[in-house]
């Protein structure tokens, strides 16, 4: 099945990356003309989107076939339960599928960090790799703002109680805008929780850029004078 879509022999240690930086640039621009275009169905097919192109990003990070093969098999398997929570949201089990994405994203999550936080030379691939990072730690918070919106009925200014995924787009908008500290003010949290994750991600966002960007370039930096000398 990725066979035909993605050559695996040109897919390495040294490109990896951006396979999966444009699927999570794909998935938030699909999830945008969704809620620009609503569609029946429309969302759902976003989340499948959401966890098929993940996991095909993250092929890249293989290491063996066997990796490789429950990496496939595992896109099957996701695509099928997707496809029943469906039939469970129409019977008021609308958790799980936000659970389902969470645990994915923490896998896409561990595998591009692994690679960034312990690459051994930095170079554009790493680079790439800490915007990966980046999407998918706002994806990440996203979806904890669905579960609280789910959860708890008017947690959020300016969000129309609903299912999770009629919010979707609006809580990824959110999350990115908490996370690079904008604050724009149209959606702000009114529960304790959601004010909770909200400044939390805030932090993050700000250590993220201090720290760890800050870091790469100087190990950068440090490579490059190394090599003149």
């Amino acid at each position: 099945m990725f066979h035909d879509g993605i050559n695996m022999k040109n897919i390495s240690e040294k490109n990896n990356f951006i396979y999966l930086t444009v699927s999570l640039v794909a998935l938030l621009f699909v999830a945008s003309l969704v809620e620009q275009f609503p569609v029946k169905y429309g969302q759902h097919l976003v989340m499948m989107f959401t966890v098929i192109t993940l996991i095909s990003g993250t092929i890249g990070f293989r290491k063996s076939k066997l990796f490789l093969g429950v990496g496939s098999g595992l896109v099957v398997i996701v695509s099928v339960l997707l496809i029943l929570t469906i039939s469970l949201e129409e019977s008021g089990m609308h958790y799980l599928p936000i659970v389902i994405l969470i645990g994915f994203y923490l896998w896409a999550t561990w595998l591009a960090a692994k690679n960034v936080l312990f690459c051994e030379q930095v170079d554009r691939n790493t680079i790439v790799g800490a915007i990966c990072l980046y999407l998918l730690i706002g994806l990440i918070w996203s979806l904890l703002y669905l579960f609280i919106a789910q959860a708890v009925p008017g947690a959020f200014n300016g969000i129309a109680q609903g299912l999770w995924y009629e919010n979707f787009s609006a809580l990824t908008y959110y999350s990115y805008v908490t996370l690079t500290t904008l604050g724009y003010g149209d959606i702000s949290p009114i529960a304790p929780v959601a004010r909770f994750l909200v400044y939390m991600e805030a932090i993050v966002g700000v250590f993220y850029m201090a720290i760890l960007v800050a870091s790469l370039i100087s190990i950068r930096l440090a490579d490059k004078q190394s090599g003149k000398q």
